[in-house]
């Protein structure tokens, strides 16, 4: 079974770092997309970062500069650092492997951050 499991979400204030983590099992994690997705209340999901499976990455212009994702092959884990949040950063943060045959969500990961 494919298993993706978020952690490090917490309440930081504005201009702090949080550094959240994606675990994944089942999964050949060398060969996949990783995705990071955000959810506000009352808002849409929001794609925030990308990393494919050579490493390459993509950032909307909302948190380009700020956020960074990255993978460790060893551990089958997807990183997303965030700097400088501001309180418009404040989400649930899902993680997320895009499939043909219907994408895989993790959990998601609470993300305050205060002014």
């Amino acid at each position: 079974q494919v298993r993706l499991r978020e952690s490090g979400g917490g309440l930081v204030q504005a201009g702090e770092s949080l550094r959240l983590s994606c675990t994944t099992s089942g999964i050949n994690f060398r060969i996949i997309t990783m995705r990071w997705y955000r959810q506000a209340t009352g808002k849409q999901r929001e794609l925030v970062a990308q990393i494919s499976s050579d490493g390459s990455q993509s950032y909307p212009d909302s948190v380009k500069g700020r956020f960074s994702v990255s993978r460790n092959y060893a551990r089958n884990t997807s990183y997303l650092q965030m700097n400088g949040l501001q309180p418009e950063d404040t989400a649930v943060y899902y993680c997320n492997v895009p499939r043909d045959s219907g994408d895989i969500w993790g959990q998601g990961t609470q993300v305050t951050v205060s002014s």
